[in-house]
């Protein structure tokens, strides 16, 4: 069954209209029909099957037969903070990290990130964020979308994560294990906050800010990693070990 994403305002009571480049893949590209079954997603977490009834040149009207939870977040709100790379780069990890699971997106300005975009250019890199992220649960089968935060400086992405349950940032010059870190903490999480650096690393400065500000300082294992490659690889640990990749440790 395809899948698509529907706004829950455009939903009336058993009944919505799917329109722009989906309407357009389901009638052109994938030649549905009426009576042809197709899966809806909110991005709030609900999931629908729908049954098409009518198409037209730039809508196709569908009716809910079933509606219900879906049964693919994880049970922890994961937040990855993460400092500006090259911009392609930043691209494939809001897909990626959809993929994942994670809850929310932050990008941040660190002291080496080398992209500085301005305003007009920053709005552009949202956008087109916003987009990738609705598109990827359509490949993943999430129900929930993966937030897209406002690009802030290091100071500022600080203050905003402050009420996580728990925050670790994974620093290559740190030699302590996450789980030697772990041990020592509530297993109990329902709110976490992973930060990863720019592709020149964190300076010692920043690291001490994060850590006055109750981070955790972990190590990533024994190999350096690029900087992409340390975001996709912390947050897999992350939802093995408190969500639902693997072994949840409550």
């Amino acid at each position: 069954m395809r899948y698509f994403y529907i706004n829950q305002s455009d939903i009336i009571g058993s009944t919505s209209i799917i329109t722009g480049t989906d309407a357009k893949h389901i009638k052109k590209v994938l030649r549905l029909k009426s009576g042809d079954m197709i899966g809806l997603f909110d991005g709030l977490g609900l999931e629908y099957e729908a049954k098409i009834v009518h198409l037209s040149a730039n809508s196709v009207e569908v009716l809910i037969t079933r509606r219900f939870q879906s049964k693919t977040e994880s049970p922890v709100q994961i937040i990855v903070a993460q400092a500006f790379l090259k911009e392609r780069k930043m691209d494939t990890l809001v897909r990626q990290l959809s993929e994942l699971g994670i809850t929310k997106w932050i990008p941040f300005i660190a002291r080496r990130s080398i992209p500085r975009p301005d305003k007009k250019r920053l709005a552009a890199r949202m956008e087109r964020w916003k987009k990738i992220a609705i598109e990827a649960p359509k490949q993943c089968k999430r129900s929930r979308i993966t937030e897209i935060g406002t690009t802030v400086s290091f100071e500022d992405m600080l203050k905003a994560v402050k009420n996580c349950n728990l925050k670790i940032v994974f620093y290559e010059n740190e030699t302590k294990s996450i789980n030697s870190i772990l041990t020592k903490h509530d297993k109990h999480i329902s709110t976490i906050c992973i930060m990863i650096g720019p592709e020149g690393g964190f300076t010692s400065k920043e690291i001490e800010s994060a850590r006055n500000c109750g981070f955790l300082i972990s190590a990533l294992g024994p190999r350096v990693l690029k900087a992409e490659t340390a975001t996709i690889a912390a947050s897999a640990l992350i939802q093995y070990l408190f969500g639902d990749l693997g072994l949840n440790i409550s």
